[in-house]
């Protein structure tokens, strides 16, 4: 991933450099560093470089501290709330902590359950809990079929007053499919705390960005799921969040089949269908969850959780190289590669 987020920054560059006329902006300050397990890149204008240095440290630490809240097998809050639930416990938690699992919870309903973190014991099974590669081979049909008996999921967590309590012992959190979005989320919030109004926040290729690059928009780069290439740029509009899901992410190959993290909870396998998915939202949680439930909908059903979930601009590559767009996705689209592939815009209604 740290090769799509330094292209995407540096196509940023180059295509503002070339659409530009008059005087160009003052270049942007930016920095990376590594966070959420990945590289994370931080691109602030309008400010000097000394304040865009301490606002830079000041995401790095936002960041890291969801990090070791939210990590689902390290030590951590979730781990931990994980480890008393699975005993059949009622656990006390924090406000901000019962925010974040309404949140997750609510998604997870409003998709239909496409996008439920509470497969983590899937996730584990198939070995994508760690920062580490799997090699393979994909785990037994039978100890699939095992936990999909039980019937994990998020819908399993309840939450009353500031008690949390699992009616299913085979619940594992994993917040995988949005904890980025919420760190970005909240790193974004930092930096307006901090006076930032220009800025964008990429974790890993995924992304929030609020305002523009002097008098000009951010332009975005969406990553060709066939290779290190774009596919599409777009131009921001003020304050929104960009996030893909890829079959190219985390994966492993074996025996010819590609495996990938994207995990389907109605049959406990990755997805299939989908190259990838990208979503636009006001909100960097919303989409970095909605992307992972379309991404599982998959080129047939994909319309109808978008309008489940209240999102209106999606583009979804099927691994036939068809491009499944919104109508307002498609207005905001400018193709990189060449040939085009086939566009089938598709109304949401």
């Amino acid at each position: 991933m740290s090769q799509v987020s330094r292209l995407t920054f540096l196509l940023l560059a180059l295509l503002v450099g070339l659409v530009a006329c008059g005087k160009p902006p003052q270049p942007p300050h930016q920095a990376q560093l590594m966070a959420l397990g990945t590289l994370v890149n931080v691109s602030i204008a309008g400010v000097d470089d000394a304040r865009a240095a301490r606002a830079v440290r000041a995401v790095e630490e936002e960041l890291n501290r969801v990090y070791e809240t939210w990590h689902a097998w390290r030590p951590s809050t979730l781990s931990e709330i994980n480890r008393r639930l699975a005993a059949g416990e009622t656990v006390s938690a924090d406000p901000a902590t019962l925010a974040v699992l309404r949140k997750a919870r609510d998604l997870s309903l409003r998709s239909g359950g496409l996008f439920d973190p509470g497969i983590g014991a899937l996730i584990e099974l198939w070995g994508f809990h760690s920062e580490d590669r799997p090699a393979g081979p994909p785990p037994a049909e039978t100890a699939i079929a095992r936990l999909l008996a039980r019937h994990p999921s998020l819908a399993d967590l309840v939450i009353e007053d500031h008690r949390l309590r699992s009616t299913n012992p085979a619940l594992r959190i994993d917040l995988g499919g949005f904890a980025k979005g919420y760190a970005v989320d909240l790193a974004v919030e930092r930096l307006r705390e901090l006076g930032i109004r220009n800025a964008i926040v990429n974790a890993g290729g995924d992304l929030r960005a609020i305002g523009r690059h002097g008098e000009r928009a951010w332009r975005i780069g969406i990553r060709d799921p066939r290779g290190p290439g774009i596919i599409a740029a777009l131009e921001t509009h003020g304050d929104e969040s960009v996030f893909t899901s890829g079959n190219y992410e985390r994966f492993f190959d074996y025996r010819g089949v590609r495996y990938h993290h994207i995990i389907d909870p109605r049959n406990g396998h990755p997805a299939r269908g989908t190259l990838s998915v990208t979503v636009i939202h006001d909100d960097a949680g919303t989409a970095d969850a909605a992307a992972t439930a379309l991404f599982v909908a998959g080129p047939q059903g994909w319309r109808a959780t978008a309008r489940q979930m209240g999102i209106d601009q999606v583009m979804l590559i099927d691994s036939e190289m068809r491009i499944h767009v919104t109508p307002k996705m498609n207005r905001r689209l400018i193709f990189q590669s060449q040939p085009i592939p086939e566009v089938i815009v598709s109304p949401l209604s």
